[in-house]
């Protein structure tokens, strides 16, 4: 961990209080050569309610992950993700870490575990580097 990591994952953590979620709000920053290029946060598609969950709380199927949106976002700009490092609060889930790997991302930092650690175990092998950081540390 580097004094850089912790601030964009500090930034990530701002990010994801712009999400409408209440279930879970996530962050993700896409890092190049120390720029952001992109960003994201979990929520509906353009042009949808900004409402993420049903009346009994469950999350509707066609929410966006943070990671989804800050890697769809760079594909509407004229950047590259390839050898980046994605920014995020919480780890993908194995649909997202496909997208990560596709996008050329080879290293990812994120702060909580998400339910099901699938998606890290596809990403670490395929050689994409990972690294937590505990909230605990991110305050010290």
């Amino acid at each position: 961990m580097n004094k850089f990591d912790k601030a964009y994952l500090k930034m990530a953590q701002e990010w994801a209080k712009l999400s409408y979620c209440k279930r879970k709000q996530v962050g993700a920053l896409i890092v190049k050569d120390r720029m952001i290029i992109s960003d994201g946060y979990n929520g509906t598609p353009s042009g949808f309610e900004n409402c993420c969950e049903d009346p009994e709380g469950n999350t509707h199927w066609y929410v966006l992950h943070a990671e989804a949106n800050a890697i769809l976002k760079l594909a509407a700009s004229t950047q590259s993700a390839k050898g980046a490092t994605l920014y995020l609060t919480l780890s993908p889930c194995k649909e997202c870490s496909k997208l990560i790997l596709q996008a050329g991302i080879t290293r990812l930092v994120y702060i909580n575990e998400y339910s099901d650690d699938d998606g890290i175990s596809f990403l670490k092998n395929h050689q994409v580097e990972i690294e937590q950081i505990s909230d605990y540390e991110l305050k010290k």
